[in-house]
């Protein structure tokens, strides 16, 4: 190769180092932006917590230190059911919280959270990301100046705790139960009081009897909140097989981001969120393995073949009523009855038939 050539080379090279070099000085010294973030719950929170504080710690070291988010929990904000309005007036930036808790403002938000019989967590996840579910999403919250991303997800969750047993339909008729999103209808349409409270106040309300039992988590977080010291009856769950939290976020201060910080404020909430999931899921299983030894009072119960017929019954009329009295909802329904239907098919003769296949095999 002649001399010159490679000059020629060497310059080109020098010149691309230093445009690299010169870029990456822009970012470093460009401007830094600072979101701040108002939270559902409250300070120190685990799980539901930690997921917001990682995807602020993502963005940060991700965009060297241009992307910083500043969180408040509820107990310093004081609304931890007022999230919504909070991002949406630009009092907060950024919000993380469930988007079933916003039905009485905007009630197609409640489907984005889990729905009764519905999705598994792997099912739900393929709807939001590439069946269409995200896209009917940004549907719902664009009218509100809103962006929503699904911000972790809990896993199947159990069916509540219970101070009494629940052996029949009757034994729902005036239960007053927290109970939030489309299963507080379910249960409300067959005769029991659903109501929803803060996390911070469940102890307390389920302790001096303003509620007969509630439905949490599951193991990963109810334990430690002591509910078994008050209901001994620990049911499975039916109500939220697939529980994905929100991040929302304000589409001015969306706009005003550059768009590498967007993609990177995009990423860091996809990670976190995933990885609230495998938290949830080992929690729950260190929980569950040790909670009969601790806390032998629990008893576990799965509700009576009669009592699920019925609450099956009452979510399928409920889902017709929803659909013909809203196209968008319709929309959002059908989407997720279509999906669900293709991915169970998937779901049946992997996941399901593996453990089936098991069953036996240390008979």
């Amino acid at each position: 190769m002649k001399l010159q050539n490679l000059a020629k080379i060497a310059a080109v090279a020098t010149l691309t180092v230093s445009a690299l070099s010169a870029s990456y000085t822009m970012a470093a010294d460009g401007k830094v932006y600072r979101l701040t973030m108002a939270e559902t719950w409250n300070a120190n929170f685990p799980i539901f917590g930690d997921a917001p504080r990682n995807m602020a710690r993502i963005a940060d070291e991700m965009s060297g230190g241009r992307l910083k988010i500043t969180i408040d929990s509820a107990n310093k904000h004081k609304a931890p059911l007022g999230v919504f309005d909070l991002v949406r007036s630009g009092q907060y930036d950024m919000g993380h919280s469930a988007s079933y808790y916003w039905k009485g403002k905007v009630p197609n938000t409640l489907y984005f959270t889990t729905m009764p019989f519905g999705m598994t967590t792997p099912e739900q996840y393929g709807w939001f990301y590439y069946g269409g579910g995200q896209s009917l999403m940004n549907k719902v919250y664009e009218p509100f100046g809103l962006l929503s991303f699904p911000g972790g997800n809990t896993g199947n969750q159990m069916g509540g705790w219970f101070q009494k047993e629940i052996n029949s339909v009757e034994d729902l008729q005036g239960l007053k139960m927290r109970i939030p999103g489309f299963a507080g209808e379910v249960l409300a349409k067959l005769g029991a009081k659903p109501t929803n409270i803060a996390s911070g106040e469940l102890f307390t309300a389920l302790e001096r009897r303003t509620i007969d039992a509630l439905e949490w988590v599951g193991p990963s977080l109810d334990l430690r909140m002591g509910f078994h010291k008050i209901a001994p009856y620990y049911y499975t769950g039916w109500h939220e097989p697939a529980t994905e939290l929100q991040f929302l976020v304000n589409a001015r201060t969306w706009k005003k981001l550059p768009d590498d910080l967007r993609e990177i404020l995009r990423t860091a909430m996809r990670v976190s969120s995933y990885d609230m999931y495998i938290q949830s899921y080992h929690e729950s299983a260190e929980n569950w393995a040790t909670m009969k030894q601790e806390f032998p009072d629990i008893q576990v119960k799965t509700f009576p073949e009669s009592v699920m017929k019925a609450m099956y019954k009452a979510n399928q009329e409920l889902l017709a009523e929803k659909a013909s009295e809203d196209p968008l909802a319709k929309e959002i329904l059908d989407s997720q009855a279509e999906y669900l239907a293709k991915a169970r098919v998937w779901t049946n003769i992997s996941d399901r038939a593996y453990l089936d296949s098991l069953d036996n095999l240390e008979d």
